[in-house]
């Protein structure tokens, strides 16, 4: 089965670990920020709304404490 991405594909991994220099980095940077407040928000309160046990799932890896 092909690995799928999360929130950051491959190549935007590599870039924010600064491996392509700061610029690529903080094009990367630029394009999971828009994810995450375009995207996320709306799959999350999908999730939220028509599979409580999903979105329980999600909470658990994100909020995580470190």
């Amino acid at each position: 089965m092909a690995k799928t991405r999360a929130i950051l594909t491959e190549t935007e991994r590599q870039q924010i670990s600064g491996e392509h220099g700061n610029n690529r980095k903080y094009q990367a940077a630029s394009r999971v920020r828009s994810r995450i407040e375009d995207e996320l928000q709306t799959d999350i309160e999908i999730l939220r709304k028509n599979h409580p046990e999903l979105y329980q799932e999600l909470r658990e890896v994100v909020c995580e404490p470190e």
